[in-house]
């Protein structure tokens, strides 16, 4: 029996491992419900929602087991190399869903977690994988879909 002094043996604590395995799960789920079938989405698709930004999800890679989709704003007057850009891995046999890497506005070249130390690599995937998380929520919020 747990006393007040005791935490939960397995409680995941935001950053953590485990919580990062939940966050990936989560956003399986929000993938899910923003764009239905993942394994069977067209190349490109494009959200459009009155009064919003345009959102542009293409499928870069597929295979049997995951998807690679990359995942953006279409801005009227942006270039293709200054979109912020996210590339999604979705693992279909888990289902999960993780940042790969990411373009920022601010920096032109892409952000690899690959390298990292233990620690750095942790907190970046939890922060990048955290804004995944509130983005694909924001998204379902202001009635964006990918059907």
């Amino acid at each position: 029996m747990l006393t007040k002094e005791q935490p939960a043996l397995f409680s995941p604590r935001p950053k953590s491992f485990a919580a990062l395995m939940e966050m990936y799960e989560t956003t399986y789920l929000q993938l899910r419900l923003l764009c239905g079938d993942l394994r069977i989405l067209p190349l490109e698709s494009r959200s459009y929602i009155a009064g919003g930004i345009p959102v542009l999800l293409q499928v870069v890679d597929s295979s049997t087991h995951t998807t690679t989709l990359l995942m953006t704003y279409l801005f009227e007057d942006q270039q293709r190399d200054s979109r912020p850009d996210m590339l999604i891995r979705v693992y279909h046999d888990s289902r999960q869903a993780e940042v790969v890497s990411h373009r920022c506005r601010l920096v032109d070249e892409p952000i690899r977690y690959w390298g990292k130390d233990l620690d750095t690599m942790l907190l970046c995937r939890w922060r990048m994988n955290r804004f995944l998380y509130k983005w694909t929520n924001y998204l379902r919020r202001q009635g964006h879909g990918f059907h």
